[in-house]
């Protein structure tokens, strides 16, 4: 994992635009890890009332989600309290929206732009808990590139 955190930093100081970072880390994690068949990031659409969530970059299956209010899902939880959610068995979460049968298991963390959240990395698996700490960690660092690089645009 460390050579896939040490790909991103890379990714992140190379790429001329917050958007060519989020679509390339997308793209990273989707071929380097294995389990995660699904990575996209939902950004906060700039004064919606009441907020909601755009998709923007993402690889894997087209998903019928690409907005998303924040009272609904794990994605609309996770930006709502400003914390990562790890879910290790969809189908037993009340919040899970439904996006393909086949995901069993879902990580979504927030990005922070100057202490506010504006959106978050969403990655499903098709494994149940694939999700671990060391993969929490790097998602995580993954949110965070991606924050501090739309802090400077």
């Amino acid at each position: 994992m460390e050579e896939v955190r040490y790909e991103v930093m890379t990714l992140a100081e190379a790429a001329p635009t917050a958007k060519e970072v989020m679509h390339g880390v997308c793209k990273l994690l989707h071929e380097r890890m294995l389990k995660y068949n699904w990575v996209g990031f939902y950004m906060l659409e700039p004064g919606t009332k009441p907020p909601v969530l755009v998709l923007e970059s993402f690889v894997g299956a087209m998903t019928p989600h690409t907005r998303i209010p924040l009272n609904q899902g794990i994605c609309g939880a996770a930006a709502s309290s400003g914390k990562t959610i790890v879910v290790d068995d969809v189908s037993k979460d009340s919040r899970y929206l439904a996006c393909s049968l086949e995901t069993k298991s879902e990580i979504v963390v927030p990005i922070f732009v100057k202490n506010q959240v504006a959106g978050e990395l969403d990655i499903d698996s098709h494994f149940s808990a694939a999700f671990g700490t060391d993969d929490q960690n790097l998602v995580q660092y993954c949110a965070e590139v991606v924050g501090k690089r739309l802090e400077k645009s």
